[in-house]
């Protein structure tokens, strides 16, 4: 947890899993001077009951499936569902996305293959795109998931997609989910592939397209790390500027 002694936290962040820890956001908070507060629920740490006081909320990824009966899932949707209704933009991670497009009313089910690795993700032509990627028409995202939001919810717009998942981002209101792993760092990459559970080393040896080996993307990460930073910075800006004072 990082905030400041003198003034109490502008942003929450979610985090599900041990693993999966706020990487690159954590940086960007630091280095932005904003004072944060983490609750990690494997931890055992109680997410707030409310989000009152806080101007963001993010929410990170992890293992665990969106549709998973878990209390702190359920909760982490109650807290989105709040922060919409108080005008706090929230900012999903990959799992944290789907929880957006649940607690919205849109579905999260398997896709027909993963994406695990560095892969192209295209931005689609519409302002909204623009407003949270800038100028940026296509870049090479991480990415580490079997499922997506692939009912979005009323009122969505898509804003981006690769080949094998047609909804990579939405936005709606103030608030962007992301399939992707924008907070990602080479450190979180090396924790996840020391622990990779079954279906990714299955899908390496079955020589899935959109999955990369843990050599490749040792390679691909030293190619496209920077150019995630530099994606998430703005992301992250554009998150910011919804903030209300």
């Amino acid at each position: 947890m990082s905030a400041s002694p003198d003034r109490s936290a502008q942003v929450l962040v979610l985090q599900h899993t041990i693993e999966d820890s706020p990487g690159f956001l954590g940086q960007w908070l630091d280095r932005n001077d904003i004072p944060w507060h983490v609750f990690c629920a494997e931890a055992g740490q109680d997410y707030p009951a409310s989000v009152a006081g806080y101007q963001g909320l993010a929410i990170l990824g992890g293992e665990w499936s969106a549709n998973d009966e878990r209390p702190s899932l359920r909760h982490a949707e109650a807290l989105i569902l709040e922060a919409n209704a108080l005008g706090i933009p929230v900012i999903g991670h990959c799992l944290g996305g789907q929880l957006i497009a649940r607690a919205f009313g849109g579905g999260v089910t398997r896709l027909s293959q993963p994406e695990v690795g560095w892969l192209p993700v295209r931005m689609h032509p519409v302002p909204e795109a623009l407003d949270w990627f800038g100028a940026t028409r296509e870049a090479m995202v991480y990415q580490w998931h079997y499922d997506s939001f692939t009912e979005l919810p009323p009122g969505a717009r898509v804003l981006a997609a690769s080949d094998a998942c047609a909804h990579q981002t939405f936005a709606i209101g103030p608030h962007l989910a992301m399939q992707f792993h924008i907070e990602i760092t080479p450190q979180k990459i090396e924790t996840w592939l020391g622990d990779p559970g079954t279906v990714y080393p299955a899908a390496v040896r079955d020589g899935v397209a959109t999955v990369e080996s843990p050599d490749a993307m040792r390679a691909s990460t030293a190619r496209h790390q920077a150019g995630s930073e530099a994606l998430a910075d703005q992301i992250y800006r554009s998150w910011r500027s919804r903030w209300r004072a």
